[in-house]
């Protein structure tokens, strides 16, 4: 007999073995990335504004929860196709619901920044997290002994959702006060459902969604670098200052991409301590690879005499996203990894890097201090480790435990 399932095309939602040989993104998680290329991008334009007008602390602040809402939704909806994903068509429908969620937070970016109208970007994350809670809701059927974890989930987003909305009634002081208790609670869900059962993780797929998540901000980077060769040529009195800042922006690029893919990220999450610490720190790397984009377009516009900051503060809005960029890394993936000299070079070279401003030449140096760092992971040795398989720690659930 024909299970119900089964008749509307339907694959049972099971947790997936967190072993599973030769696990990949699929096509579906790369198509559902592209859409955060929009978002990340408008995100940075908007801080670019901001800077360059000489609002920082606002469009700090601004781009600081804009840069959550992006994040949390990209990375809950990671976690949970490591630990669940089918594929079939009722999959992808939700997933694309959840894509059109993006779009629509892509559109609420500007009024935000520009007026400080949270309308649209909260009812985009509404939609967002609704569709994942549809995921955790149809996971939680067949999830067996995670069926609690999963309605937990369910229950605990379904929550925060309806506070969100209920949060576009405050304002001022209230309003802000809120949404910082209306983020903690975001992040508590996962640490609440995960305490008495696990999801499974297949670490190299989670790690490879984050390196390939990396790259996209990354590419943001090398986009306001070839702004900087589109203006030299319109610009014929900035050629060499822009040219420069050009060349400097895709070494700091190359540098960056270096040291994140440098260590075993796969090893960096053995135990379920380290996959939060893991997950959450990443939120500092993409916001700093995103906001380095928009510093470029800074020092751009200060090149162009188009800037309200001055050329020191103008260099902190590269100097600062790649230190933040460098620690968090060498901090959650390179520290347990690496060697006494590189322990010790990336750290000092990232606090060099902070503090290069106040000395000139700064971006000069911090081109230098970025080559060193990279010359530390070389004359190290240590990336063979790359080649190695993860090891029995790996958290997660059997499949064969939890089939029904």
């Amino acid at each position: 007999m024909t299970t119900p399932a089964l008749s509307f095309r339907l694959i049972p939602m099971r947790a997936r073995d967190p072993h599973e040989p030769g696990r990949v993104a699929s096509t579906l998680e790369l198509f559902f990335d592209l859409v955060f290329v929009v978002a990340v991008s408008n995100a940075a334009v908007q801080l670019h504004h901001e800077l360059t007008e000489e609002h920082v602390g606002s469009g700090l602040v601004s781009y600081a929860m804009v840069f959550f809402a992006i994040w949390w939704a990209w990375m809950n909806f990671t976690w949970f196709a490591t630990s669940f994903a089918t594929d079939d068509w009722l999959y992808r429908v939700v997933t694309i619901g959840q894509m059109a969620g993006v779009l629509i937070l892509s559109a609420g970016i500007e009024p935000l920044f520009a007026d400080r109208d949270f309308r649209v970007l909260v009812f985009a994350y509404v939609v967002m997290r609704m569709a994942m809670v549809a995921q955790w809701l149809r996971a939680s059927r067949r999830a067996g002994p995670l069926r609690r974890t999963a309605l937990t989930y369910a229950v605990g987003i379904t929550v925060v959702q309806a506070l969100w909305l209920a949060s576009l009634a405050l304002s001022g002081t209230a309003a802000a006060v809120f949404v910082l208790f209306l983020i903690l609670a975001e992040l508590s869900v996962p640490i609440i459902a995960e305490r008495r059962a696990t999801t499974p993780s297949h670490p190299h797929h989670i790690t490879e969604r984050y390196g390939l998540f990396t790259l996209i901000v990354l590419g943001e980077t090398l986009l306001a670098a070839a702004n900087a060769i589109i203006e030299a040529v319109h610009d014929h009195e900035a050629v060499t200052p822009l040219v420069g800042l050009s060349m400097f922006t895709l070494v700091v690029t190359a540098g960056l991409w270096w040291i994140y893919f440098w260590p075993p990220h796969h090893a960096a999450i053995p135990t379920l301590a380290a996959s939060f610490r893991y997950g959450y720190v990443h939120y500092l790397v993409f916001a700093a690879a995103g906001a380095l984009s928009a510093g470029v377009e800074v020092l751009i516009d200060v090149d162009t005499d188009h800037s309200k900051l001055d050329s020191r503060a103008a260099a902190f809005t590269v100097t600062v996203p790649i230190a933040v960029f460098v620690l968090s890394i060498w901090l959650i993936a390179i520290r347990a990894a690496a060697d006494r000299l590189v322990n010790t070079v990336l750290p000092i070279g990232a606090v060099l890097v902070l503090l290069s401003p106040l000395v000139p030449y700064a971006l000069a140096i911090t081109a230098v201090v970025m080559a060193l760092m990279v010359a530390a992971l070389v004359a190290s040795g240590a990336q063979q480790d790359l080649a190695r398989p993860a090891g029995p720690g790996v958290r997660g659930v059997d499949r064969a435990d939890v089939l029904e």
